[in-house]
């Protein structure tokens, strides 16, 4: 990436050469083009960099990375180390993490969720002052006027730039100090009857998690076809959301142990609490990480998983097919990976691939339960 200050060799992580898509993208570009001609100084804070392409390119201003995703935290790592930056220079941290107290500098990547960048700004907000320097950038389909404003209601006056290659900026006055705006986040709701063990139990959503508000209907779906998991030990919930699946498998039989996954700090966190404020027994384990790593081969009996089909505004397989294959490994001789998914995904093509069989469970005009078994 060409940038003011010089070149940039950056890659998402993990790094798959088969994957065509960059590390960043025109928003970017276009945000480090504008930064060239304001003051950085005072405390930089970089919120939503995707793959770690902005922080790296403003090392030399010692900024602090907020991030909802491992994947993007670990890519930001691999990339100061690629461009010979010290992990000192950068301070990274997660959307859980408590926000820097001063902000003089705020650059917000705009997340596909708005609930996200409400929370995020609503956590942040405190440490803004009158003379705060506010720059968003995004895509323009990522850029709408809820978009707009939620950064004026929070932070103060916003407007926007003239569009370049597909992206925009959003330049933000902010208001002097007031009343903090309460935060609505994280989000409890009651799931409904007739979906098995977590029928009328208590969800806990964090900002940014998939289906914020509502069960979705694929979860649904699949809450209502899920594996008796009696004499199955060790039970993955992968990709695990607001961790409602893994739930319900430790709701019906305590005795399994539980270890939900996902790459998203939110997530795992709307999951622990999920967990927690429903009071189940039993054994259970919150981690945040690439698939399975770190998982040991052949110690998991059932992995259930809900892989995610977009990668940003991106549509990709790959987040999925590395989910199965991490899957494969992780089980043990006659361990079960059941999968549910969108029925045009083709996902049982993958799965024939990596495992040698699949076959459906259930399905409706839109999703399919695969189960595919390790021999």
């Amino acid at each position: 990436m060409t940038t003011p200050w010089g070149e940039l060799a950056l890659a998402r992580f993990p790094e798959d050469p088969r994957d065509r898509l960059r590390a960043w993208d025109a928003a970017d570009e276009y945000l480090l083009r504008h930064l060239r001609e304001v003051p950085l100084s005072g405390t930089v804070v970089v919120l939503g960099d995707r793959w770690g392409a902005l922080v790296t390119a403003l090392a030399a201003h010692g900024p602090t990375q907020i991030t909802d995703s491992y994947l993007g935290q670990e890519a930001t790592r691999a990339n100061l180390a690629r461009n010979g930056v010290g992990t000192g220079m950068v301070r990274l941290l997660t959307t859980q993490d408590p926000p820097p107290g001063r902000i003089d500098v705020l650059l917000v990547r705009v997340p596909k969720s708005l609930a996200l960048l409400e929370d995020q700004l609503l956590r942040l907000a405190p440490a803004v002052h009158e003379g705060t320097v506010v720059v968003g950038t995004g895509m323009v389909k990522e850029i709408h006027t809820s978009t707009l404003k939620l950064f004026e209601r929070i932070l103060g006056p916003t407007r926007t730039s003239l569009a370049e290659k597909k992206a925009r900026l959003i330049f933000c006055a902010p208001r002097a100090s007031a009343q903090p705006l309460p935060n609505p986040w994280p989000y409890r709701y009651a799931l409904p009857e007739g979906i098995g063990a977590v029928s009328g139990r208590t969800v806990v959503n964090h900002a940014g998690v998939f289906c914020a508000d509502r069960l979705d209907i694929g979860t649904r779906f699949f809450l209502g076809h899920l594996p008796d998991s009696k004499g199955a030990r060790r039970v993955v919930d992968l990709g695990c959301g607001n961790g409602v699946v893994g739930t319900a498998v430790a709701l019906a039989d305590p005795e399994a142990e539980v270890l939900f996954v996902d790459e998203s700090f939110q997530a795992v966190a709307s999951a622990e609490a999920t967990y927690r404020a429903n009071g189940v027994p039993g054994h259970a384990e919150f981690r945040v990480g690439d698939a399975l790593t770190g998982v040991p081969d052949g110690s998991v009996d059932l992995v259930l998983n809900n892989p995610p089909f977009h990668s940003h505004q991106a549509t990709t397989d790959a987040t999925a097919r590395r989910m199965f294959a991490d899957a494969r490994r992780a089980l043990r001789p006659g361990g079960e990976l059941w999968v549910i998914g969108n029925r045009h995904l083709g996902y049982h093509v993958t799965l024939r691939r990596l495992f040698g069989n699949s076959r459906l469970v259930a399905g409706d005009p839109k999703f399919v339960v695969l189960k595919a078994v390790k021999r």
